[in-house]
């Protein structure tokens, strides 16, 4: 009996899995472009916004807060042991410091050029920035607030950087289409895994610890899975186009690839493979960020009117930018 309760419950949740849909949208205040957007575990979802991080309540969707002052935000990254949020300012090459109790700025750290990703690294317990126009990352002690060592990256171009915990850390090298495994107990590349030609341009990446694979979210609608032990591809799967957020839930290993096209790319493991199924979401939801317990994928996005600004980009249309609440 035991047995079959086990069963249902595996199909049930596989089932779900494949139903997955956008459930909710919450309104965003302001103007602006958009990156990426972060989940704290006070339910506080922080979302980069222009020059602005507007902060919404995870469960009603409720804005509770604006951080303002910024310049070009791209990321958002916590230190819960000290209790501080860390924002990268693309366009001051800086970040900025901000307490996560009361969510305002405490301190601005000055880095390379164009910080873009951002994490917190839990082997250092540092802040790591990659610093897109420099071809550098940036290790920022969360105590002093201060740099503490700066990686080349030998002139690639760094985008989202994940770490295994255990002293390694793998970074998106865009144009390079590889991946760079960095030593963190000397700050060097140790390793460079090649993407090409099944990977181009490489911008989202999420771990799976346990199974020792990388996914890499690529420009050329394909989602490269690494064995970085060995530092060889293991698969391809197709995903949508313009991915620039790839998210992975160990509880139910599932990787999330969000798609600009309009997209949710849903890989569940089956073995040693991956069933491959699609959400529809909204242009230019490319960023994503994860609830691993409840399973909620959260992105952000505005509308766009067919009319392009200066820049022959597609416009925004004003006061259109919400999240999207998927599960």
């Amino acid at each position: 009996m035991g047995f079959i309760v086990c069963l249902l419950a595996v199909c049930f949740c596989a089932n779900a899995q494949q139903n997955m849909k956008v459930v909710a949208t919450y309104p965003v205040s302001g103007n602006g472009r958009y990156d990426y957007l972060a989940l704290s575990n006070a339910g506080k979802l922080y979302v980069s916004h222009g020059d602005q991080v507007n902060i919404l309540d995870e469960q009603t969707g409720k804005e509770i807060g604006v951080i303002q002052g910024l310049s070009g935000v791209h990321g958002i990254a916590f230190d819960y042991a000290n209790n501080k949020g860390f924002i990268s300012n693309g366009v001051a090459n800086n970040v900025s410091v901000f307490d996560l109790t009361t969510d305002k700025v405490t301190n601005t750290i000055a880095t390379d050029k164009n910080p873009d990703g951002i994490i917190y690294e839990p082997f250092t317990k540092t802040i790591i920035t990659g610093n897109g126009k420099s071809g550098t990352l940036s290790v920022i002690d969360p105590k002093t607030e201060k740099v503490i060592h700066t990686v080349s990256l030998d002139g690639a171009k760094p985008e989202t950087a994940v770490s295994d915990g255990k002293g390694s850390l793998f970074v998106n090298l865009e144009n390079k289409n590889a991946i760079a495994q960095i030593d963190m107990k000397s700050f060097e590349i140790v390793k460079t895994i090649p993407l090409a030609p099944k990977g181009e341009s490489p911008s989202g990446l999420a771990i799976d610890v346990k199974n020792k694979l990388l996914f890499a979210g690529c420009d050329n609608k394909t989602l490269v899975v690494v064995n970085y032990e060995k530092g060889t591809i293991v698969n391809t799967y197709p995903i949508g186009d313009g991915c620039d957020g790839v998210a992975y839930n160990p509880n139910t290993e599932t990787v999330f690839s969000s798609n600009g096209e309009g997209n949710l790319t849903v890989l569940k493991r089956e073995g040693n493979t991956y069933k491959v199924s699609n959400v529809v979401t909204k242009a230019g939801a490319r960023t994503i960020t994860l609830n691993p317990t409840t399973n909620t994928v959260y992105m952000s996005a505005p509308d766009y009117s067919s009319t392009p600004d200066a820049n022959g980009r597609k416009s925004m249309v004003p006061n259109s930018f919400k999240v999207l609440v998927v599960k």
